[in-house]
């Protein structure tokens, strides 16, 4: 922020969070913007007044926090009522103009209404600030919410026993620092084409690590079903995912040359069996992307957990891959360890690097996902795991393929990495910016 300059005189806000604010400009509630111009309603239809089965294909538009992406309504997914039950609930009607604001959970999610949002329904999730007078700019009031300052109020101000909330009260005693109308506009107008070219960039860098996965994928997929010998004779291997591979390759059943282990869980009311030093994995702890050696998880059992109930211990190097909800997440393990019912382990054969069998698993994704059943949840089973049919290569090319597999993956994650850290920055300096454009920590009157 170096580059930008200050304002030539400053006061003391008697806000220790906001600290000082340019002399000229006021310190407000948001019940007092310009007397009765603000109006918030609580929530929108909840609990009696609405249920699930209330929602239809065709209707109105009903926004959850899930709907409410970075001052902006995204409609991927959104519910829907049918005409009658808007009608009725026409109070929780959006404007043009409106401001909402999620009020539970994600607390400080907030969007600008547009006009296409017109006559849309917030639930009961959401605060609405409906603003009526011309001397509020509410692209600035909406900057404002997405100050880091005002979300460090309004973490500060949440009540709740279960989960953090926030209530109408706390919305309308929040202070907020004000400049004059054409000011906040300038504000206003500034930020929105910085963000605007932060988000182009942000953007772009997420494609190219999208784009990067899918070469990730392609190239484990590439290995394991072709090798890496690009001249090398090829035969049908019978099998429709895996397609041709090499013509000296055996295609075998996964329990040929690996052992596969259920999960269970403890007693999860007896604290005898838990907080132990025995890794117990669960869908939660393995990512849905990449394969990843796994970290400790989420929670551990003790040796009177495990004697408890079925789950058996697996050596380090062994697979882990979730088979309920979402089915095909990989992981290998570091440390000798367990799973719960919704993962089981894969342990291999000497001779089968765990990261290679890991990666044919990967490369069996959609295979796997096809093999699933169930009414409730898709869910994977053992005999049909064990079922799975994959490319198998010799010994000695298995470690070539698997050391190739290391290099390649290793670099094209580094890339990853690297572009997922300029894109936090990025996100670090648009919340910085907009942080110090509304607090009055820079002069923007010159930025037209």
């Amino acid at each position: 922020m170096s580059h930008y300059r200050l304002y030539p005189a400053y006061k003391d806000s008697g806000i220790e969070w906001i600290g000082e604010v340019p002399e000229h400009w006021k310190v407000i509630s948001i019940k007092y913007l310009e007397g009765n111009g603000a109006n918030v309603v609580q929530t929108g239809p909840f609990g009696a007044q609405l249920h699930a089965e209330d929602y239809v294909d065709e209707g109105v538009p009903l926004i959850l926090i899930r709907n409410v992406g970075d001052m902006r309504i995204d409609d991927t997914n959104i519910p829907k009522v049918s005409y009658a039950d808007a009608e009725r609930l026409s109070i929780y009607r959006l404007r043009e103009g409106d401001i909402i604001f999620s009020r539970v959970g994600s607390i400080g999610r907030i969007a600008l209404c547009t006009e296409r949002e017109n006559g849309w329904i917030i639930s009961g999730q959401m605060l609405r600030l409906r603003i009526t007078n011309s001397f509020v700019n509410k692209e600035f009031i909406t900057y404002a919410f997405r100050s880091s300052s005002l979300l460090t109020y309004i973490e500060l101000q949440s009540v709740g026993s279960t989960r953090e909330s926030i209530n109408t009260e706390i919305l309308r005693n929040m202070p907020l620092p004000i400049p004059g109308i054409i000011e906040q506009k300038i504000i206003a107008d500034f930020l929105d084409r910085q963000t605007a070219r932060i988000d182009a960039l942000i953007t772009k860098k997420t494609r190219f690590i999208e784009l990067l996965k899918e070469k990730r994928q392609a190239f484990i997929t590439h290995a394991v079903t072709k090798g890496l010998n690009p001249n090398v004779k090829m035969k049908d291997s019978g099998v429709e995912w895996i397609g041709e591979v090499p013509e000296h390759w055996s295609i075998v059943p996964l329990k040929i040359i690996a052992e596969i282990v259920n999960g269970a869980t403890p007693d999860s009311k007896n604290t005898a069996y838990w907080d132990g030093d025995i890794a117990w994995y669960t869908p939660a702890d393995i990512d849905n992307t990449v394969i990843k050696p796994l970290s400790i998880p989420q929670r551990q059992i003790t040796e009177a957990g495990l004697a408890s109930c079925s789950a058996r211990l697996t050596p380090a190097g062994s697979i882990v891959i979730s088979t309920r909800a979402p089915v095909g997440s990989i992981g290998v393990t570091t440390t000798i360890s367990t799973t719960n019912q919704g993962c089981r382990s894969i342990t291999p054969v000497p001779g089968m690097p765990s990261m290679l069998l890991a990666s044919i698993l990967a490369a069996a994704r959609s295979e796997l996902a096809q093999r699933s059943n169930g009414t409730t949840f898709q869910e994977l089973s053992a005999e049909s795991l064990r079922a799975l049919r994959i490319p198998l290569p010799p010994i000695d090319e298995r470690l070539s393929i698997s050391s190739a597999l290391d290099r390649q993956t290793a670099r094209i994650d580094h890339i990853i990495e690297k572009t997922q850290r300029s894109i936090d920055l990025l996100r670090e300096r648009r919340s910085a910016l907009i942080t110090a454009a509304v607090t009055g920590k820079i002069d923007l009157r010159g930025s037209l």
